[in-house]
């Protein structure tokens, strides 16, 4: 099967084509190295979390054993307190950039090992990665806090860093449900699990004070429904509330306020945000909005400032830009694998804290 033909469920008006979609595949493929590691672009970083989302991207198009790849090098370069360092140099997988141990970036290994056996059906696959799934959850359950939330990283000397991040920690609201739907596939209960998730959508829903504040990031706006924590008419509430701020007609979602800077990664995971809702009709809107941020190749720009010179900022084009527009699409497109691991639909709830 030709690449195009894995890409005709990744058709979109306005946003992509059969032939586009396998384009930009392409370009991730190409910028994925023979170890399996995907960085933001050659010669740049890796960082774990943008690594899974573009594997994620990978098994949505159907490139299934270069994703299988991807998980492999997390699993080889697991450190042995089950977490990853922040960035690692692309020249060299060995070398780290940033020693930090960032919790949302270790959690997210159990989304896209749900995702990638929801994708294949592969029982030796889940099998091979469950202990590096465990051993990951485990570590980001240690900064578990009182009140719930999770505590940002922990520094290289051993350090925890409490204090906890919306966007963080509503991500890993997803990676903990996904990762007790692994332990479920495995028949390998996991209770503590089960009240860390229902303690944590508790702080995340009625307590944001437990939280560091990052109000001015489209991210602490969106993240907590696109990751399942608010639903309902409180996640309708929310949108709405911020809408005019965020958003810019024609243009895409503002990363921070109150700068003139829209960016593609922050504009797709809006239209995820508002698919999860139900909101596809919006969702679509905003992937044909950011259009303009496609380049020659297939590849897509990071952002664009819309005032001023108007110009693209930064000169890059990153694979986790490219595998979030690929996953929203995906979801609106129906796609099994990726609208069973975003709707939620599927996953374990967990257990709701008994108090306050």
């Amino acid at each position: 099967m030709t690449i195009p033909e894995r890409t005709e469920h990744l058709v979109l008006p306005g946003v992509l084509t059969s032939e586009e979609a396998a384009e930009t595949v392409a370009g991730i493929l190409a910028a994925q190295r023979e170890d399996g590691a995907i960085p933001w672009f050659r010669g740049h970083h890796l960082d774990p979390w943008d690594h899974t989302e573009a594997a994620m991207a990978l098994d949505a198009a159907g490139e299934h054993d270069a994703a299988a790849r991807a998980y492999e090098w997390l699993a080889r370069h697991q450190n042995a307190d089950g977490s990853w360092y922040a960035a690692y140099d692309d020249g060299d997988a060995e070398r780290v950039t940033d020693r930090g141990r960032e919790t949302n970036f270790c959690a997210y290994i159990a989304v896209g090992v749900w995702h990638h056996y929801l994708a294949t059906g592969d029982d030796a696959f889940i099998d091979r990665m469950w202990p590096a799934v465990y051993a990951a959850t485990e570590f980001v359950l240690a900064l578990q806090q009182p009140g719930g939330q999770i505590g940002w990283k922990r520094e290289d000397d051993g350090t925890p860093v409490n204090d906890a991040l919306l966007t963080g920690s509503s991500s890993i609201h997803q990676a903990l449900r996904c990762a007790l739907a692994v332990a479920e596939q495995r028949e390998e209960p996991q209770p503590d699990w089960e009240l860390a998730v229902g303690a944590l959508r508790h702080a995340i829903q009625r307590h944001p004070e437990r939280f560091l504040d990052k109000s001015r990031y489209s991210m602490d706006w969106y993240y907590p429904i696109l990751a399942g924590a608010i639903t309902g008419p409180e996640a309708k509430a929310r949108i709405e509330a911020d809408w005019d701020s965020f958003v810019v007609p024609g243009r895409g979602v503002r990363c921070i306020l109150p700068n003139p800077w829209v960016t593609g990664g922050e504009s797709c995971e809006l239209a995820l945000a508002l698919w999860v809702m139900g909101e596809s009709d919006r969702a679509l809107e905003i992937l044909q909005s950011i259009q303009h941020l496609r380049a020659p190749g297939g590849m897509y720009w990071t952002g664009y400032v819309f005032e001023g010179n108007r110009a693209v900022w930064p000169e890059e084009l990153t694979t986790w830009t490219a595998g979030s527009l690929l996953l929203a699409v995906a979801a609106l497109g129906g796609d099994e694998a990726t609208t069973a691991v975003f709707s939620g639909e599927r996953l374990p709830l967990g257990l709701d804290p008994d108090c306050c």
